[in-house]
């Protein structure tokens, strides 16, 4: 018997149980995937940690593969570019990345497994080839460079992540985020829009 306020998990609609089993898988697969990295990381530990059979992670994500790129799926919402005047690009986005990584478990789960596993690998480079480069194409002097200043505020970008967030080297933790702004902005800006070396 209920008051009306909540829904045991037994009696919840079934698009509601499978939504909350669908979110606790994911849950336990970045946590899994952040701690064991992508190889070590099995079905069976995950379904465990999630408090299910693995036969219901198989039924949601098909494989290991499936459910990995579903428990990394990252929206980076990066800013409107076309918006911003060009010599502010580089200090948005960094304080936009900050934003994110200061928010997001998965982006630093990504991180791990990225540097670990080819399949983590492979899903940093698609996130960097579909949101980073398209931001790069907008403000970038010459086409031809494109891909290489993309890349090289990507250097920026997730060698902060690393050593802020994952080694948590303690002089990078213990920056504020607007003396990282103020460091980082100007090497990201002149990577997008300083003429070519």
């Amino acid at each position: 018997m209920t008051d009306g306020t909540t829904t045991p998990a037994s009696d919840a609609p079934p698009n509601r149980r499978s939504d909350a089993t669908r979110a606790a898988i994911l849950d336990a697969a970045r946590e899994r995937f952040a701690a064991d990295g992508y190889e070590r990381a099995t079905i069976r530990a995950i379904a465990r940690d999630a408090r299910i059979d693995p036969s219901m992670v198989m039924r949601y994500y098909g494989n290991k593969e499936g459910l990995f790129a579903a428990a990394v799926a990252v929206d980076l919402r990066m800013p409107d570019v076309h918006a911003l005047a060009r010599e502010d690009v580089g200090r948005a986005l960094v304080r936009h990345f900050l934003d994110l990584w200061e928010d997001s478990e998965v982006l630093t789960a990504l991180l791990r497994v990225g540097a670990t596993s080819q399949a983590g690998a492979e899903r940093m480079q698609g996130i960097f080839r579909d949101q980073l480069l398209p931001v790069a194409r907008v403000v970038c002097p010459d086409a031809e460079q494109v891909t290489t200043r993309a890349a090289l505020c990507a250097t920026q970008l997730l060698g902060l992540a690393l050593t802020r967030y994952v080694l948590r080297l303690p002089p990078v933790v213990a920056l504020h985020p607007e003396e990282i702004v103020a460091w980082l902005a100007p090497t990201v800006q002149r990577y997008l829009t300083a003429a070519h070396p």
